[in-house]
């Protein structure tokens, strides 16, 4: 009873799995279309204008990804947790979350650039 009862789980994890992966590359696919529909829009219309707003969009979808990424990858560790899938496990969270991290520094940078008027006091 015990043995059903723990393939159940194992099943119904493996299907959230598979769920949190299809969401999360959904979310890049979204992302994906919204980058290229802006960049087609800027083309058409914003010449000479930076198209920093539609990168940083673009790594706003990236970002959330990752983090469905990983959160797949700990669910599949969590039904079959042997060394090999732990030590796995944390190269893959190591990767993702410095990927995360320098591409939430690079949005950071951006915005503050975009956001930046330069003006220097002037010196009389």
């Amino acid at each position: 009873m015990f043995a059903s009862f723990e393939e159940g789980v194992r099943a119904g994890v493996e299907w959230l799995r598979l769920g949190v992966e299809t969401l999360g590359a959904l979310v890049i696919a979204v992302g994906v279309l919204l980058a290229i529909a802006g960049l087609a829009r800027h083309a058409l219309h914003e010449r000479g204008r930076s198209f920093t707003p539609i990168r940083l969009a673009f790594a706003r979808y990236l970002t959330l990804a990752l983090e469905l990424q990983l959160a797949a990858d700990i669910l599949s560790t969590s039904v079959a947790p042997t060394w090999e899938r732990i030590g796995k496990l944390a190269a893959i969270a190591v990767i993702r979350t410095a990927l995360n991290y320098f591409l939430s520094k690079e949005i950071e940078q951006e915005r503050r650039q975009e956001g930046v008027v330069p003006s220097s006091p002037e010196k009389g």
